[in-house]
């Protein structure tokens, strides 16, 4: 009897609820000691990388809040653009993706 790799696949198709709060959560997390660590060094500097930097990573902090919007009301890891779902292994390397590879890449054209 053949085995069914759907059932024996220790990878869900789809993130919970908790497992992407989770991981917004240590996104944001990140994000945010980035962004102290910038804001002191600046504070000896005024370096105008360091300020493209810290906008950088205050934009990701709004696209991580959107995300737990999305979690909030059921449409986290559906793609923004073509409504599919957005492959868990996308989710898992940057938890607030809005669109599939696909769609994003068209976005950014």
């Amino acid at each position: 009897m053949p085995l069914d790799t759907a059932q024996t696949d220790p990878r869900p198709e789809r993130l919970t609820a908790h497992e992407a709060r989770q991981r917004l959560e240590h996104a944001r997390n990140s994000r945010l000691a980035q962004l102290r660590a910038i804001d002191e060094a600046r504070q000896s500097t005024d370096d105008h990388l360091m300020s493209v930097q810290a906008e950088a990573i205050r934009q990701v902090l709004t696209e991580i809040d959107e995300a737990f919007v999305r979690v909030d009301d059921g449409s986290y890891g559906t793609c923004q653009g073509c409504a599919k779902p957005v492959p868990a292994e996308r989710l898992e390397i940057l938890p607030y993706a809005r669109h599939c590879v696909a769609c994003q890449r068209r976005a950014a054209d």
